[in-house]
């Protein structure tokens, strides 16, 4: 998966299915969630609401759905960052099976302080794993 260094593998589920057989809208936007916080964690110790001294608050998610996906299917969803403001970015997701894109998405984040509910500047120590991670 050519420009995602970090990559989560994922087995469709019988929760993940909809009436039509297929995975549902929803579901997607929870194999990204469970991508993000996997790439998070690999980051150092961090989580979506742990970044160090705030978390993340998500105000738009875009999905592009590109095929279908049928209970069972091993997935391997491909995570990355990009667009490093000084307390946002946008983070960008691939969703293959057996090579073959069945969905892709983006989701821009946002660092928050949820015990003054307000954004915040992104903490130093993350934005260096981000940066070095992802080598921007």
């Amino acid at each position: 998966m050519d420009g995602f260094r970090f990559q989560f593998s994922y087995r469709v589920g019988v929760a993940d299915i909809n009436y039509g057989g297929h995975v549902a809208n929803s579901a997607v936007l929870n194999f990204f969630q469970d991508a993000r916080i996997a790439y998070l964690a690999e980051l150092g110790p961090y989580s979506e609401i742990d970044l160090g001294s705030c978390g993340i608050i998500m105000p738009e998610a875009h999905v592009f759905f590109r095929q279908e996906m049928f209970l069972g299917d091993q997935l391997n969803i491909g995570v990355k960052s990009k667009q490093l403001k000084r307390s946002s970015w946008l983070m960008e997701y691939r969703v293959e099976r057996a090579d073959e894109l069945t969905a892709e998405g983006e989701t821009p984040l946002i660092c928050f302080n949820y015990q003054t509910r307000k954004p915040c500047r992104m903490p130093t120590e993350f934005r260096t794993a981000l940066t070095a991670f992802e080598g921007l």
